[in-house]
């Protein structure tokens, strides 16, 4: 799968269905390459109440993520 491809997807937390936003990056192990994690910046941007700039970001590690579909990203995340 490409980067591409997987940035288009959106992440959604199994735990109370809520949509986290879309993959903007990720953290990997750069001897041996293995990803860790995700990073997603959530949607509290689009929010009226973080008009002056919520840092809101998800890092979520590998092992959380459940299924990856042909449209979404399944992760279980307290």
């Amino acid at each position: 799968m490409l980067f591409s491809e997987l940035k288009s997807k959106e992440v959604v937390n199994l735990r109370d269905c809520r949509k986290m936003g879309h993959v903007t990056d990720f953290e990997f192990d750069e001897c041996s390459g293995v990803i860790q994690k995700i990073i997603v910046p959530g949607i509290g941007g689009k929010n009226w109440k973080c008009l002056f700039g919520c840092d809101t970001e998800y890092a979520i590690a590998y092992q959380d993520i459940k299924q990856i579909g042909p449209d979404v990203i399944m992760v279980d995340v307290p």
